[in-house]
């Protein structure tokens, strides 16, 4: 792939914009784990258990603009502790 080629990544979202644990993923480039690990640690989006883990879309986008932009690795490594 060169760098100007964008790649695609299909991701399945329910009409009432749930999205489950591997869909989340790929939406957000995190693994699984990692998911899995915010949710331990209550530093992910919100979620819901209904016998199995979902996401709602709207959750994980303001989580990603609340969270996810850094000025510097210094802040980015502040935030992680």
């Amino acid at each position: 792939m060169t760098p100007t080629e964008i790649k695609v990544i299909e991701v399945v979202t329910y009409p009432d914009g749930r999205m489950d644990t591997c869909n989340t993923a790929k939406y957000t480039g995190l693994s699984d784990k990692t998911l899995a690990m915010f949710r331990c640690n209550g530093k992910g989006p919100k979620f819901i258990k209904r016998g199995r883990i979902f996401y709602f879309r709207s959750d994980v986008d303001a989580w990603m603009n609340a969270n996810g932009r850094m000025t510097s690795t210094t802040q980015a490594k502040h935030a992680a502790s």
